[in-house]
C-alpha cells in the first residue's frame, strides 16, 4: 500500500505528545527548549501539590464530615455531577440507573442541558457563578452545596479530574456513598493522567510517578467504582485497591439503534469528540491509503473538539477531503449510523466506547484500537478487528478487507448486533437494581 505523503501537517507535536506515549518519549529525547522544560517543570509541581492536597481534603472530610444516612425502603436518592457532552451519553449512562427501581430520585448537576428523563432532576450553577469563577468551579461548588442541603444517599462523578475528587470529598462532608465512574479507563491514573481524554495535567507532557500514586490512593478511598470494562478493574486490583466494582458500560436501546433495512452510502463513521487522545490523524491517514485501493470510499467524523479545524486542514493535505465529511456534533446520530457500513475508532486510550456500542448495536462492525475494554466487546475477526498498533496501514488493511468482501462485511454486522445486545438497557437497569440493593448493607 502507498505511504504517507511526506509533508506533514498534522495535529501539533506538543499537543499529540500528550495523548500518546511513543512521541511523547520522541518529545523526551529530542531537543527540548528552556521554555518547555520550565513549563513541564512546573505543570509537575502543580499536579502534585494539587493531588496532595486532594488527598488531604479527603481526610479532613473524613473527619469532620456528617454521619452515613441509612437508606430507606423508598429506595436510594443520587446525586452525580459531570460534563455531559450529550444526549445519548446521559441516555445510555443515567437513564438506565435512574430506572432503576432501588433508585428513588437522581439528581445532576451540570452546565449543560439535562434531558427529561423519570426521577431525574437538574441542578444547574447560578450564571453569575459561572461567570466568576467558571463553569467547572461553579458546578463543583453547586454539587457541594446542594448535597450538604439534599443529603443523598449516594454522590458521584465522572472521570478522576476533577469530578471524582469532588465526590470523594463531597462524600463525606455530606455522609453520602462515594462513587467514581471510571469512563476513561485505566488513563485517567496512569502516569498521573496525561492519556487521559478528561487530562487535566497534559502540561506534564511526561508520565509523573508521585501524581499516578496520589491518584490511586484517591481511587481507593471510594466506597464504590464503576468501570465501562474489565480490564480496568484487573488494573486497579493489580494496584492494590481494595473496594467494591463493578462494570458497568451504559445501556443502548436496541430499538432505537437498528440496524438499516436499506443500502449504506457512508463507507466509513467516525464518532467522538475531536480532541488528540482520538488520533484522528491516523483514521484520515488509513483513508489515505484506502482511497488508494478504493478511490469511492466515503467516510464521516461526527463529534466537536478543539481539533477540527487542523482535521480539515490534515484531510485536505492527504487529498482525501473529498472523501470525507468532517460534519461536527449531530442530534441525529441514529440516522448517521444508518446510513453507515463500519465504525472506525483510533484512539490511544478509551474505557468501553460508547459510540463504539451504539454503532455495534446498529449492525456496524468495528475497526478500533486494541486498547481499554474495547476487547469486552470487539470480538476479533468475528464482529470485527482489533488493531494492536495506531498504524494507518494496519488500519486500512482490515477497512479494505472489510469494505471489498460482502460477504464477510453482513456476517460481521450479524455478529455486531448480536454482541452489542448484551449491552442492551433492560440488562443495564438489572445491574444497577443489584449495585444499589447492596448499597442498603454499607
Amino acid at each position: 500500500m502507498s505511504g504517507v505523503p511526506p509533508t506533514d501537517t498534522s495535529v501539533s507535536t506538543d499537543v499529540v505528545a500528550a495523548a500518546n506515549p511513543q512521541h511523547e518519549e520522541e518529545c523526551v529525547n529530542g531537543p527540548i527548549s528552556f521554555h518547555r522544560r520550565l513549563r513541564r517543570w512546573f505543570w509537575h509541581v502543580y499536579a502534585r501539590q494539587f493531588t496532595l492536597l486532594a488527598i488531604i481534603a479527603v481526610v479532613i472530610a473524613d473527619w469532620i464530615g456528617r454521619r452515613r444516612r441509612p437508606i430507606d425502603g423508598e429506595g436510594c436518592e443520587i446525586m452525580l455531577t459531570g460534563r455531559f457532552d450529550s444526549d445519548n451519553w446521559i441516555l445510555a449512562h443515567i437513564g438506565p440507573l435512574s430506572a432503576s427501581k432501588e433508585c428513588s430520585r437522581l439528581w445532576m448537576v451540570s452546565t449543560n442541558p439535562v434531558p427529561a428523563l423519570p426521577k431525574v432532576v437538574a441542578i444547574y450553577p447560578a450564571k453569575w457563578l459561572i461567570k466568576v469563577v467558571g463553569a467547572t468551579r461553579a458546578r463543583l461548588l453547586t454539587f457541594l452545596w446542594e448535597a450538604m442541603r439534599k443529603r443523598p444517599h449516594v454522590v458521584g462523578g465522572f472521570h478522576i479530574m476533577v469530578n471524582g475528587i469532588g465526590a470523594a470529598i463531597v462524600g463525606r462532608l455530606a455522609g453520602a456513598r462515594s462513587v467514581y465512574f471510571c469512563v476513561g479507563g485505566p488513563a485517567e491514573i496512569r502516569g498521573g493522567g496525561i492519556h487521559g481524554v478528561e487530562c487535566y495535567f497534559a502540561g506534564m507532557e511526561t508520565a509523573d510517578a508521585v501524581v499516578e500514586k496520589r491518584l490511586m490512593r484517591i481511587v481507593s478511598d471510594f466506597d464504590t467504582i464503576i468501570t465501562m470494562g474489565t480490564k480496568a478493574v484487573d488494573f486497579f486490583r493489580d494496584k492494590g485497591v481494595d473496594t467494591n466494582f463493578h462494570a458497568v458500560p451504559g445501556g443502548i436501546d436496541p430499538q432505537r439503534f437498528q440496524p438499516t433495512k436499506g443500502t449504506p452510502s457512508i463507507d466509513l463513521i467516525m464518532t467522538g469528540r475531536l480532541v488528540p487522545v482520538k488520533r484522528i490523524d491516523v483514521f484520515l491517514r488509513a483513508l489515505r491509503n484506502v482511497v488508494d485501493k478504493l478511490p469511492d470510499v466515503s467516510a464521516a467524523i461526527l463529534g466537536r473538539g478543539e481539533l477540527r479545524d487542523e482535521l480539515q486542514q490534515l484531510a485536505v493535505d492527504l487529498g482525501v477531503d473529498r472523501n470525507v465529511s468532517i460534519a461536527g456534533y449531530r442530534d441525529n446520530l441514529t440516522s448517521w449510523l444508518q446510513k453507515s457500513k463500519v465504525i472506525v475508532l483510533t484512539s490511544d486510550s478509551e474505557g468501553l466506547s460508547l459510540s463504539v456500542m451504539e454503532a455495534m448495536m446498529a449492525g456496524l462492525p468495528a475497526v478500533v484500537s486494541d486498547v481499554g475494554d474495547l476487547g469486552d466487546l470487539v470480538e476479533d475477526g468475528v464482529n470485527g478487528y482489533l488493531v494492536a498498533r495506531r498504524s494507518p496501514d494496519l488500519f486500512a488493511d482490515r477497512i479494505i478487507e472489510l469494505l471489498t468482501d460482502a460477504r464477510k462485511l453482513k456476517a460481521f454486522s450479524q455478529a455486531a448486533r448480536r454482541s452489542a445486545l448484551r449491552y442492551e438497557t433492560q440488562a443495564t437497569i438489572q445491574r444497577w437494581d443489584n449495585i444499589l440493593a447492596n448499597c442498603r448493607n454499607s
